[in-house]
């Protein structure tokens, strides 16, 4: 629908077309002329609903909420990006189930004043993070709202294909603790972000993050995962064909989420930083471009906690039975022990107790630029 006639006299040809402007029905044809359609679907959007074929009846359903200010920030995060990061965060959870991602529904709250352009290009990064990352899934629906602060809300299925699900209360003692994809690349990234928001506002803070990105490429690195990490959702599909006992997707950190693989298994988990070697390195190496002046001990004691800790990697923490050999794309990283007796299940990094901390959001505290008031202990 064009803009009504007294909106559109009162707009300067020069301005941006407004969602306020453009309304509902004009702002949703210009998102389904941008992304893909399901190849798993019966009925695609434009109905009440969507129809997916179900395989053999059984449907992974996840969701994921995406606020401004909690989740991230526009001084920093591009259309493309948002919707990139929204892709990761959910295709990982059906992957970690040991399925393929078959659609996605998108449902937006959208400020008045929002740019109809803005809008497109968020409809394009979702199409391009589908694509890159689960071909063949699409979006088969979604819902449009006005609010002052722009959310997305994400709902996303997955096809286990016949198989049966990988649960997060399967792993066995002896069994080989996996990882997919990097570790602490997004919260070294968020901590660098954050940094400079302490102090920089508007045009400032963005010419401050051209400057560190400007750094080098281990910088610009661990702010491009944080802003738009990118994963591989047939790897989850991988894991279970290779005998995957547990899985879960790592939003929350590594070992946060590793204390909740522990928990649900009845077991006791350790990892050993020096498997993790990489992801160090890559953490250190970032941290010493963008803070010259960190002392070489205490800048790899940061990188290390980072990797540990740091959240919104979404890589797979998997177990795997003794001798199997790993899927490509997973490195061992430690190891499933039996519990003591009369102890609880927990996690242990170099063979030390860890209290299970990670990203909480109801630890954040608002008022603050600092990246750690969100790691709950």
């Amino acid at each position: 629908m064009p803009a009504l006639p007294d909106e559109a006299a009162r707009r300067p040809a020069s301005a941006a077309l407004t969602v306020g402007e453009s309304r509902e029905a004009e702002v949703l044809r210009r998102i389904l002329a941008r992304v893909p359609a399901s190849a798993a679907a019966v009925l695609g959007a434009g109905d009440d609903a969507a129809v997916l074929s179900a395989g053999d009846g059984r449907v992974v359903i996840t969701t994921d909420l995406m606020i401004e200010g909690p989740d991230f920030r526009l001084a920093w995060s591009s259309p493309r990006d948002l919707a990139r990061k929204a892709c990761a965060s959910n295709l990982a959870d059906v992957a970690a189930m040991g399925a393929t991602p078959t659609g996605i529904t998108v449902a937006l709250a959208l400020p008045g004043e929002t740019e109809v352009s803005w809008v497109e290009e968020l409809a394009e990064g979702f199409a391009e993070g589908l694509a890159d990352m689960a071909p063949g899934c699409g979006v088969i629906g979604g819902d449009l709202s006005t609010s002052e602060q722009l959310t997305i809300a994400i709902t996303a299925f997955g096809d286990l294909g016949g198989g049966d699900a990988v649960l997060r209360s399967g792993a066995k003692a002896g069994d080989v603790l996996a990882l997919s994809g990097p570790a602490g690349r997004s919260g070294a990234g968020l901590s660098l972000l954050y940094s400079l928001a302490r102090n920089a506002r508007g045009e400032a803070l963005a010419e401050g993050i051209a400057a560190l990105r400007a750094r080098g490429e281990a910088v610009a690195a661990v702010i491009d995962w944080h802003v738009a990490p990118t994963i591989d959702a047939s790897l989850g599909l991988a894991a279970r064909a290779a005998g995957a006992t547990a899985m879960m997707d790592v939003s929350d950190g590594l070992l946060l989420d590793a204390a909740r693989l522990a928990r649900a298994s009845g077991v006791q988990l350790e990892i050993e930083t020096s498997w993790l070697s990489s992801d160090v390195a890559a953490v250190e190496a970032a941290l010493g471009a963008a803070v010259p002046g960190l002392a070489g001990e205490e800048r790899r004691a940061r990188a290390t906690e980072l990797v540990v800790v740091g959240g919104e990697d979404h890589g797979l923490l998997a177990a795997f039975p003794a001798g199997t050999t790993l899927p490509d794309g997973f490195r061992a990283i430690g190891r499933v022990h039996p519990l003591p007796d009369g102890s609880e299940p927990s996690v242990k990094v170099d063979g030390e107790p860890r209290d299970a901390r990670g990203w909480d959001p109801y630890a954040w505290d608002f008022s603050s630029s600092d990246s750690s008031t969100g790691l709950a202990s």
